[in-house]
């Protein structure tokens, strides 16, 4: 019977009992009963800490299992309306002994008397952080553990550093318990400290951690990974947002060392990055437009101490330098003082830009293998990352040497601190510019980029064309007088005519007929395309102010840079305009991520509605041409009508014939003498492929094959992503056409309408996303070019429609073609898709005798490179694949710009 008794728990020893006793659930009891055991284990951990010796295992075995204790209860008393054990924690102060027991105790003894304060910061019916002692206590306590937490720790204890500073941003009025500037402390002795310091000493600032304890604990933690840097950041902007000009706390962060833990904490971020780069991607995931062409995986010819882009280990730095650098934007939007906002401004360009980022620009290298890639891709995520006005400003400014006067922040006169912050920046900007180091006048952005446009790498003229497409697309009012030779625009200058627009569609439309594998979706795509393309241009910054739109984030500065703004075009000297001219002669032999970010490139200059497209890209209305019989035509049709009694006499009649005589001018489709550089590659380009057709037979069959192909994956993979197979009607994925696959398949994450690689590195996960589009009435398809559709060129036959996937890509891997000689290929009949009648009068130099050199000469003629080239069937015909879609986007780009921009003149 003893046995059972005993089994059941019947008996045993009373110690035992009472184990058994605590581990069954506790049955309510009243909320006295409740105090006095909280008392009762309260009276036992102050005599075991009175009475301990040197934190033996034993008590703090005890402080663990009763600190924890004493924690539970709390939470359980929060589920009661009576609350006297919080009650008579906070009467009796309790947290002085705990904050003491804390100090040095276990690690696990830590954690549960962070625990305890955190219970302790919630509570919403005793004012804990209203007391000084509290203050003073907890932020000893937290102190003094913070160099020797575990990281397992970590969470709990900046999530409680987190949750002080959210309590005192609801509450404002207890700031002056945290910080001792604005209450029980005395500065007196600080502000002469600060007054004896030299003006380097000065701008870097005055260590104040008795002053603020609470600000210099979440520093310690904004640089960490994940949940932890994330507290830490959102606790110190709700400080920093705290800071109202003329506050005490506002001269305490312009005189502190703030802005240099910040800016050197930006840099040390910066450093761990790699110093070369090699962009690439895991075999898994490479992208099927790069595995049908001649992509070869970058990372089997690492230079010596280059890092691969997919590595975790770089991702990892990227991700954090990116955090950082986002916390940095949210507390200049974030922060209401003018100026701790210009104090961060100035210790970012003194400490980062100047120190740090310039330098590593000065330093990179094509030759070394990825230094220039390496630096190229960081100015750019940089910039793509980064969206406030003033930052980007700073940034730009300066990598590109413009020498602007910044405007006065404010019009108030400046405090004391700032004047002596002013005075230290002016010291420490004289000093940088009586250095013998070359400076951004020397060798700006704009230099590297034009120097790396002409690498022979094509990694580096791959991520140069990234940079460039960014700046093009979010910040082209920088690329002005540094990155673009440009001619202004008179407004009484001559306008493109509806008749030239509608002759120029046409030969859009002519050249994506001609390339052929076109399929019944090719109205369809194109309908995407303008869709596409109505969102980039609303999207566009230089838009807002033209489509009347407003921007929230719009600032003194960029307002500023927004008047400066005119309407001009690229001038045919432009250096940039000559380099891609010359990468766009030799697309087929380009590797395809180069065509990819080169046809971007293209798309983002015309983009801007202050950056014409006449002139480089569409024919120049100053050089329209018009037969002389046309006047003579028109006054026999004017006689005709005034004959037929249908006009009247006087002014009037005067007026009407004025108009209808432009209107009819304006409809009249011009001769054209000088083809613009762009325009003349593309018309060489598709010559080509006429040229490649006569000696590859099955082109055309093979071009259709490479379509169905791409077509097929784009199939598999939205069935892979769980959105299954959809159905095969005339509406070819619906808005989803080829070349939106192309591109996805390249960069997951941009958007539809296809702009590959430019937003970010692959899988970095840090994307700024563009301003939504207003909400204006999407344009009109008002003109459309007669007679030609994309799609009407008919297939040679029909066998080959049942071709399956995959059937061709060994034997076109295999096949080998090389790059033509201008002598190769004629020019195209005088008819109205090409020669004379499309592209202006015959030229006096003709494709044989031009210069062998690729690019454009200062007259815009093309130089077609003669160096043979050799590479695969397969690479050609998918770069023919991007070629055509890229034609299409173009004639999208033109039509809705005419109507968006009212680029077309019609009377």
């Amino acid at each position: 019977m003893d046995f059972w008794n005993r089994l059941i728990g019947g008996t045993g020893s009373s110690s035992a009992l009472q184990r058994r006793k605590e581990q069954q659930p506790h049955h309510p009891v009243t909320p006295d009963q409740r105090l006095q055991k909280f008392k009762r284990i309260w009276q036992q951990i102050m005599h075991i800490w009175r009475n301990a010796r040197d934190n033996d295992e034993a008590s703090q075995d005890f402080f663990q299992e009763n600190i924890k204790r004493l924690n539970e209860m709390l939470l359980e008393e929060e589920k009661r309306s009576d609350r006297h054990c919080m009650s008579f924690a906070y009467q009796q102060q309790v947290y002085i002994a705990l904050s003491k027991i804390g100090e040095g105790a276990r690690l696990d003894v830590v954690k549960e008397t962070i625990t305890t304060f955190s219970t302790f910061v919630d509570t919403e019916d005793e004012n804990f952080l209203g007391q000084e002692s509290f203050a003073l206590n907890l932020m000893n306590f937290l102190g003094k553990t913070s160099q020797r937490l575990d990281s397992a720790f970590s969470n709990e204890f900046v999530e409680l550093l987190f949750n002080i500073s959210a309590k005192i941003r609801q509450a404002p009025a207890i700031l002056p318990i945290w910080f001792t500037g604005l209450g029980g402390g005395d500065r007196g002795n600080g502000r002469e400290e600060y007054e004896s310091l030299g003006k380097h000493q000065k701008f870097q600032g005055v260590t104040n951690k008795d002053d603020f304890p609470l600000f210099y604990l979440l520093i310690d933690f904004v640089y960490s990974e994940g949940r932890v840097g994330d507290f830490a950041r959102t606790g110190l902007l709700y400080i920093i947002e705290a800071a109202s000009p003329g506050s005490e706390l506002e001269r305490w962060m312009i005189e502190s060392d703030l802005a240099t833990l910040m800016a050197s904490g930006l840099g040390a971020l910066y450093s761990q990055l790699s110093r070369k780069l090699v962009m690439t991607y895991s075999e898994k995931e490479q992208p099927t437009i790069l595995t049908l062409s001649d992509y070869t995986n970058p990372a089997n010819e690492l230079a010596y101490a280059a890092e691969v882009s997919t590595s975790p280990e770089f991702q990892t730095h990227l991700d954090t330098f990116l955090s950082y650098l986002i916390f940095w934007q949210d507390v200049l939007n974030h922060c209401k003082s003018v100026e701790v906002k210009q104090t961060l401004l100035d210790h970012f360009q003194i400490l980062f830009l100047q120190q740090l980022l310039y330098p590593s620009l000065l330093e990179s290298s094509d030759i070394d293998g990825g230094s220039a890639v390496a630096v190229l891709t960081y100015i750019r995520v940089i910039l793509d990352t980064l969206e406030h006005p003033e930052i980007i400003h700073l940034i730009l400014s300066y990598l590109m040497a413009l020498n602007e006067d910044p405007p006065t922040p404010s019009t108030a006169p400046p405090t004391p601190s700032v004047a002596r912050r002013r005075k230290s920046l002016d010291l420490l900007t004289m000093v940088a510019k009586a250095d013998s180091k070359p400076s951004p006048d020397l060798f700006s952005l704009a230099d590297l980029i034009l120097t790396s446009l002409k690498s022979k790498s094509q990694q580096t003229v791959a991520a140069t064309l990234r940079l460039i497409s960014i700046i093009l697309r979010k910040h082209h009012s920088y690329s002005i007088s540094t990155l673009l030779k440009v001619r202004r625009i008179d407004e009484g200058a001559p306008q493109r005519t509806i008749g030239a627009h509608t002759k120029e569609m046409k030969l859009l439309f002519s050249m994506i007929n001609r390339i052929g594998a076109e399929d019944d979706s090719g109205a369809d795509s194109y309908e995407a395309y303008l869709k596409d393309n109505l969102e980039l241009l609303e999207c566009h910054p230089c838009s807002a102010k033209a489509l009347e739109i407003k921007n929230p984030q719009e600032n003194q500065r960029s307002e500023s840079r927004a008047k400066d703004l005119y309407t001009h075009t690229l001038r045919l000297d432009d250096p940039l305009l000559r380099s891609v001219v010359e990468l766009l002669s030799t697309f087929f032999s380009n590797s395809v991520e180069t065509n990819l970010i080169l046809t971007c490139v293209i798309v983002d200059l015309a983009s801007c509605c202050y950056m014409k497209p006449e002139g480089w890209f569409l024919y120049d209305p100053v050089h329209y041409e018009y037969d002389e019989d046309s006047d003579e035509e028109f006054e026999e049709e004017w006689e005709e009508l005034i004959a037929e009694g249908e006009l009247g006499d006087g002014l009037l009649e005067e007026l009407e014939r004025k108009q209808m005589k432009g209107l009819k001018r304006a409809r009249k489709e011009p001769k054209w003498k000088d083809t613009p550089p762009v325009m003349e590659v593309l018309q060489s380009l598709t010559k080509q492929i006429e040229a490649y057709r006569r000696e590859i037979p099955d082109l055309d069959d093979k071009l259709y094959e490479r379509k169905k192909a791409f077509r097929l994956t784009e199939h598999l993979n939205e069935a892979m992503s769980g959105q299954g197979v959809p159905p095969q009607p005339s509406r070819s994925t619906s808005s989803q056409n080829v070349f939106d696959t192309l591109i996805s398949a390249v960069a997951p994450n941009s958007s539809v309408r296809g702009r590959p690689l430019q937003a970010q590195l692959d899988g970095s996960g840090y994307s700024t996303p563009n301003r939504p589009p207003s909400n204006r009435i999407p344009a009109r398809r008002m003109f459309s070019p007669d007679g030609d559709r994309v799609g009407a060129r008919p297939r040679s036959g029909t066998a080959r429609d049942s071709v399956p996937f995959g059937t061709h890509v060994a034997d076109t891997s295999m096949r080998k073609v090389r790059s033509l000689h201008p002598a190769q290929f004629m020019p195209p009949p005088p008819d109205d898709e090409g020669g004379s009648d499309a592209g202006g009068s015959p030229r006096s130099e003709t494709p044989v005798d031009r210069p062998a050199s690729g690019g454009v000469s200062a007259a815009g003629s093309v130089r077609v490179e003669a160096k043979e080239r050799e590479f695969s069937l397969s690479h050609l015909l998918t770069n023919v694949l991007i070629l055509q879609e890229f034609i299409m986007e173009l004639a999208a780009l033109t039509q809705v710009r005419a109507s968006l921009f009212e680029d077309i003149k019609f009377v």
